[in-house]
């Protein structure tokens, strides 16, 4: 709740979503070590007098009132530079407290990604953007063609002869000067005639069988039950199909290969699943409750672009992975590359000297926001921080102290990199005996490695 932040004022503004292209000028927050995602908290302390301009513009401005735009700023590997990410997130000011020394505390939520177009200082100092709102793509679904599309069983005598048919018009379209048959060679035309002649195999389905739209098919479903309802419904067809090896047998065919062999589909079921929406975000789910131990996420499986922002804001990874994630566009594709950091995710090293910090097994859930959330300091610094249980190759400097407390109930003291003496973050530890754990630490995902193997 950032109680930390003390009594704040609810603005009651909720801002309707912008339709994807609008270009808007809006504040801008340049934060180091931050990465907002869409429907994540962000507490902000604005003591620079140029952000107290931006915050007082974005509280008067008509065009999306009460938004900021953030963005992440690095340095350069290389030269040490400077750089701003090209790629943010509006943030809508739902809560805020002007204090007697002038400063503002804030907090607000992550709404939509942006690409950053331009970026200006007003006369005020109030740094600005134009910024165009980025076109969210619908999820993915695997292709009605891929099961659906059914003859029926009355008709599939009739492929033989199809092909029959097929066979003599190929060799009258071999004679057309408008056919491109006519320009292959012999060699070449025979390969054409065997493809031909293995597709009439493959397409004896003509007839939809798919699921409706409100529901998905995350699960592979044998072709031979989806035809079984046409089945039942023709006993006939039924004792027809029992005895169409024999006579197909008695009239010189091969036997063609049955449903449960034969899709319509160009690639196989699991080609589909590796891009259908809705089975990533069952799969990242699944991954994410074994990790993390958090209830049904049944409610964001149902939006799966909702459940891709929702792990990328809480993922515990560097800050520079997370920028990646936001960043990508499909959801697909973010969400696949979401498991692929899940399935590899085992340690935590230090950035500076690739100090084993902690393991996926360390990791601790302090807060709504996961395992990984964002924190404001009384200078104003944003730290996005991770929870672990247990850590290693840490240092303490300092006393505990209450003061300023991101969580009630517990003391904070500094924890260095034992080896680079790189501040890594804090360790907490209660002050009430009845609080659990006794203590955790709070690691800055800024400071954390990008190799997690």
């Amino acid at each position: 709740m950032h109680s930390y932040l003390g009594e704040v004022e609810d603005t009651h503004n909720r801002l309707a979503f912008l339709d994807g292209g609008v270009i808007l000028h809006v504040p801008l927050f340049y934060l180091e070590g931050v990465v907002l995602f869409p429907e994540a908290t962000l507490p902000l302390r604005v003591i620079q007098p140029n952000f107290i301009a931006a915050v007082d513009r974005a509280l008067r401005q008509v065009e999306a009132p009460y938004t900021i735009g953030v963005v992440r700023v690095f340095r350069d590997g290389d030269n040490g530079r400077i750089k701003f990410a090209t790629t943010g997130t509006t943030a809508e000011i739902r809560q805020y407290r002007r204090l007697e020394d002038g400063s503002i505390n804030v907090v607000t939520r992550g709404q939509q990604r942006f690409r950053l177009k331009r970026r200006w200082i007003e006369l005020e100092g109030a740094p600005c953007g134009e910024i165009q709102i980025i076109e969210e793509d619908l999820p993915l679904r695997t292709p009605r063609d891929a099961f659906g599309k059914l003859t029926p069983l009355r008709n599939l005598s009739a492929a033989n002869v199809s092909h029959s048919k097929l066979l003599i018009h190929e060799n009258e379209d071999h004679d057309s000067d408008d056919s491109f048959e006519s320009e292959l060679s012999l060699t070449e035309r025979r390969l054409h005639a065997s493809a031909i002649k293995s597709s009439s195999h493959c397409n004896l389905f003509g007839e939809s069988t798919s699921s409706d739209d409100e529901s998905h098919v995350c699960e592979p479903r044998s072709l031979l039950d989806v035809r079984d309802n046409k089945v039942n419904e023709d006993m006939s067809a039924k004792k027809y199909m029992s005895q169409r090896p024999r006579r197909r047998a008695q009239r010189g065919f091969h036997s063609v290969p049955g449903p449960r062999e034969c899709p319509r589909a160009f690639w196989p079921y699991w080609v589909y699943q590796m891009h259908d929406s809705y089975c990533l975000a069952q799969r990242l789910s699944d991954m994410w409750k074994k990790i993390v131990g958090t209830p049904s996420m049944d409610a964001l499986v149902r939006k799966p672009g909702m459940l891709s922002f929702h792990v990328a804001s809480k993922i515990p990874v560097s800050e520079s992975t997370r920028q990646e994630l936001l960043e990508i566009d499909g959801i697909s594709y973010r969400l696949r590359r979401e498991i692929e950091l899940l399935e590899n995710f085992d340690q935590i090293k230090c950035r500076s000297c690739e100090t084993l910090i902690a393991n996926r097994s360390d990791m601790l859930v302090m807060s709504t926001d996961g395992p990984l959330g964002a924190y404001v300091n009384p200078s104003g610094y944003v730290h996005e921080i991770m929870t672990l249980l247990k850590a290693s190759g840490l240092a303490l400097i300092g006393v505990p102290t209450e003061e300023y407390s991101w969580f009630p109930g517990y003391a904070w003291t500094v924890a260095y990199c034992a080896t680079c003496e790189y501040q890594m973050g804090w360790l907490f530890t209660a002050t009430n005996k009845k609080l659990k754990p006794r203590s955790f630490w709070g690691i800055r995902s800024s400071q954390v490695a990008d190799d997690m193997h």
